[in-house]
């Protein structure tokens, strides 16, 4: 499958407490970037996979900050700078050892304002595959019109999509989601949810993670995956199952590993592999991102993939 791998939505600036504890009560913090579309492209990108990524970012430095960062890390960054509004901002507080929290002030934000004329309709076109996430079709109304348009566009020219649920509770305190979710995993190729945005887009009650993604395929997708965490994963294609145990690791931050997941995963699936190598493609990079703090640093690339191996227990 030639071709780049488009997405696009908003990055933000991230500010990371650097201690435990409460955000009231700790001193200091690190400045970085992050969210979930630009964490997929860069997966990609350092997984040897061409990565076109399309945002609105402020005119202010974390705008700049949010550009630097994704282009440095090989994406083709198509952005369009806003002088209206400001860059969003999400905040990390590290309450436990073992617990990470997150706030998000992206309301009226330059990313928010995403709108379908910022992405060129051959970018589109020319892709090898769309990414799209829930969290741009929940940032906004244009930002929601522009992942339908999107897609759309992709089916009409014969361009595979994925889709990845990436729910968020807090940019739904009113209306029902679901009805956005199906509608556009019924039009995509590839589908990637946890186990309750699985239920949410099925309507399913069910504690048997086969017949969750099962369910999840029959939407419309040839392929689905569920991913669960610390239980690992299991994928769905063409009426095959196939599970993968998590790698076991020491945690440092797991926000951040779905996304390098998926992009292992899509990694696979643009060099049209099979389910199994995707899957293990995507357990590995989902663990290494578990190892080092920040949204997307800890993605691995090419030459990091054997250094897990030896302790590697996915079966093959």
């Amino acid at each position: 499958m030639g071709g780049h791998v488009l997405t696009f939505g908003e990055t933000m600036g991230l500010f990371r407490a650097t201690d435990v504890g409460d955000l009231a009560e700790v001193a200091d913090a690190r400045i970085a970037t992050g969210g979930a579309d630009s964490n997929v492209a860069i997966g990609l990108s350092r997984l040897g996979i061409d990565a076109v990524w399309v945002g609105r970012v402020g005119a202010d430095p974390l705008g700049r900050r949010v550009v630097r960062d994704i282009r440095g890390q090989g994406v083709d960054a198509r952005v369009i700078v806003d002088p209206d509004a400001p860059t969003g901002v999400m905040i990390k507080e590290k309450r436990t050892p073992h617990t990470t929290r997150v706030w998000f002030y992206r309301s009226g934000s330059a990313g928010s304002r995403l709108t379908v004329d910022d992405i060129d309709p051959h970018l589109v076109e020319s892709a090898a595959l769309i990414h799209v996430t829930g969290i741009t079709a929940s940032i906004s109304d244009s930002a929601r019109e522009t992942v339908h348009e999107v897609v759309r566009l992709a089916r009409r020219s014969g361009v595979r999509v994925s889709f990845d649920v990436n729910h968020r509770r807090s940019l739904w305190r009113t209306g029902d989601p679901a009805p956005v979710y199906r509608e556009v995993a019924a039009a995509a190729d590839l589908v990637f949810a946890g186990e309750d945005e699985a239920a949410l887009l099925t309507g399913t009650r069910t504690s048997d993670p086969a017949e969750l993604v099962a369910a999840l395929a029959h939407l419309g997708p040839s392929t689905a995956v569920v991913k669960r965490g610390a239980a690992g994963s299991i994928g769905y294609h063409d009426g095959a199952v196939l599970e993968r145990a998590a790698i076991a690791v020491p945690v440092v931050d797991s926000v951040g590993a779905g996304d390098a997941f998926v992009a292992g995963f899509l990694a696979g699936y643009t060099r049209a592999a099979d389910m199994a190598a995707c899957l293990d493609l995507a357990t590995i990079a989902g663990a290494f991102a578990c190892m080092g703090p920040g949204d997307w640093e800890g993605a691995p690339t090419l030459d990091d993939l054997t250094l897990l191996e030896n302790d590697d227990p996915v079966s093959r």
